[in-house]
């Protein structure tokens, strides 16, 4: 007699399949293993962390520097010679990088919460080496060659700093379940009390850092200034060629308070505009002057410089990815763009009643005008006619001169000098890089009325911050879009109620208001009472008691009245 055994009926389990497959290649069940992680895959675990974290900081700088991509692609044409948008191919790499290194990591929580043994395949640890040492090298690359853009990080913290922490705390409790699950699986006590430390330290930490978290945007109700005043950087370049009679125009028709440009002295003595110490980025000097296209730029005199081309340029390398917005017409006025005179901006600044602010590139030695390039600039700007109180002067060459000469100009510095120093020299205003000014500088400045002017801001998030800081003008490469950020991106408003405790105000009857965009939220009792200003005076009277029931369940207590909403409330 034939006995039949059952045979033994194995479930499909294709996403563990999957997840095992794909992160070290174990597409078969017996492939798979529920003991303990290696301690050599525990270290490429470890690695995998920090790549990613590293990535994650990487990525997070280049995001919050896009307010200096133009920047960038300058250093790069200065130490190549040829114009090209370097931001481009580390943006891709740098997305792609992280996408893989994330799912990576995505794939290594996974195995820990099903309790699959971790196991990375070997063509992943090569992908991560690969990531972790290209992303190093480019960290290292960039801050030789740009380090002061690694300030972005710490001034956009002042305005995320709220935001990511919230995100961050998402994510910790997000992962509770997961370390609950590697507790409940542990054998060991001792490793249970490890994970249980690191996640509540963590979690700890991540509780108390709003105690450490400082941001302008959290005032008091009323301390919030004017807005910045917007002066076009090279006008606007965004919408036409930098430094040209079109771009100044395209800045003022959106109401910028003044203009800035870069001077450069002509070989007979005409000062003119141009950023860049050769003709060769933004004319057509390849094609005029083939032979002298990497000679100086102030070695030309103003006859040739009339002759070239100064918007071809704009249309064919497209800087700011705006051309192909541009209608025919306006691409028509780009082309025919030439080389501006300080004298033509000056005059167009004085028709629209503008400021003019301009910085001096001094000639070479080998120049016939090395030694009275300030007096060439000085005759200019009293030759335009323009009012001297328009004109900031920054030279700071025979500065004492100048202001004999025209004591009705702005003395400007920029450099971050002593005030003492400023008011010795009749210094009334201070242009600086936006990561040169703290918080304390802003503060000290505005004290004693000294105007700041902080270059160059290009995104409506750092414009914000300034703002809330008190900064009174900016200079932009983008005044189209400041000139739409009619209220900062986000303010805290705090208000603090009166008592008679020697408590801080702040602590005992603390109400924070959240502005959004220009949007307010109250409490409920607040807008019933505000909308029962119309109503019968007993119906405001008992919406008064509810508000004082409300305030003294919170555990204020006042014999004194306070104000609020136009009412005195009394809170025995």
């Amino acid at each position: 007699m034939v006995k039949h055994q059952p045979l033994q009926v194995y479930e499909r389990q294709l996403c563990l399949s999957c997840l095992t497959g794909i992160y070290g290649c174990r597409w078969k069940r017996y492939q798979r293993s529920h003991d303990d992680t290696t301690k050599w895959e525990c270290l490429w675990s470890f690695i995998l962390f920090c790549t990613f974290s590293l990535l994650l900081v990487w990525l997070y700088f280049w995001w919050e520097a896009h307010n200096d991509y133009s920047e960038f692609n300058w250093f790069l044409y200065n130490r190549s010679g040829e114009w090209s948008d370097g931001t481009v191919p580390i943006l891709a790499a740098t997305a792609a990088g992280f996408t893989y290194i994330a799912f990576l990591m995505i794939l290594a929580l996974c195995h820990v919460a099903v309790g699959q043994q971790l196991n990375l395949h070997w063509l992943h640890k090569i992908g991560v080496t690969a990531a972790l040492l290209t992303t190093i090298i480019s960290v290292i690359s960039v801050t030789q060659m740009w380090g002061e853009e690694w300030d972005v990080v710490w001034i956009s913290l002042r305005a995320t700093g709220p935001f990511l922490h919230i995100g961050a705390l998402a994510a910790v409790t997000a992962l509770a379940w997961l370390m609950a699950g590697q507790v409940a699986r542990a054998e060991k006590t001792r490793f249970q009390l490890m994970v249980l430390l690191v996640y509540l330290s963590v979690l700890l930490t991540l509780y108390f850092i709003p105690l450490s978290i400082t941001s302008p945007c959290i005032m008091e109700r009323g301390s919030l200034k004017a807005a910045p005043t917007i002066i076009g950087h090279h006008g606007a370049p965004m919408l036409a060629p930098e430094n040209s009679l079109l771009s100044f125009n395209r800045a003022l028709q959106r109401n910028v308070s003044g203009l800035e440009a870069d001077v450069t002295i002509s070989l007979d003595g005409v000062p003119f505009l141009m950023r860049d110490r050769t003709l060769r980025r933004t004319t057509n000097v390849r094609r005029v002057f083939p032979e002298r296209q990497y000679d100086d730029a102030s070695l030309f005199n103003w006859t040739d410089l009339s002759s070239l081309n100064a918007g071809q340029w704009f249309l064919k390398d497209d800087p700011f990815w705006t051309v192909q917005y541009m209608s025919t017409s306006e691409r028509w006025s780009v082309e025919n763009q030439t080389v501006c005179s300080l004298e033509q901006m000056l005059k167009l600044a004085a028709r629209s009643k503008s400021s003019a602010l301009f910085t001096l590139r001094r000639p070479p030695p080998n120049h016939p005008h090395h030694h009275d390039w300030v007096n060439l600039s000085l005759d200019t700007v009293l030759r335009s006619g323009i009012p001297q109180r328009q004109v900031m002067w920054t030279v700071d060459s025979n500065r004492e001169m100048v202001r004999k000469a025209a004591p009705g100009l702005q003395q400007t510095s920029v450099q971050k000098l002593p005030l003492d120093t400023l008011h010795h020299k009749g210094i009334s205003r201070v242009l600086l890089r936006y990561n040169q000014a703290s918080a304390q500088d802003i503060r000290l400045y505005n004290e004693n009325n000294i105007s700041l002017t902080l270059h160059s801001v290009n995104k409506p998030w750092l414009y914000s911050l300034l703002w809330c800081s008190g900064v009174p003008s900016v200079s932009s490469e983008a005044p189209q879009v400041l000139r739409k950020v009619h209220y900062p991106l986000w303010l805290m408003v705090r208000t603090m109620a009166q008592s008679r405790h020697a408590f801080p105000r702040y602590v005992i009857g603390q109400h924070l208001l959240w502005r959004m965009s220009g949007m307010r939220s109250y409490n409920p009792e607040q807008i019933m009472l505000s909308a029962a200003v119309r109503r019968a005076s007993r119906d405001v009277n008992i919406m008064k008691e509810k508000l004082i029931f409300s305030e003294v369940s919170n555990g204020v207590s006042s014999d004194e009245p306070y104000t609020e909403n136009g009412f005195n409330y009394y809170t025995n």
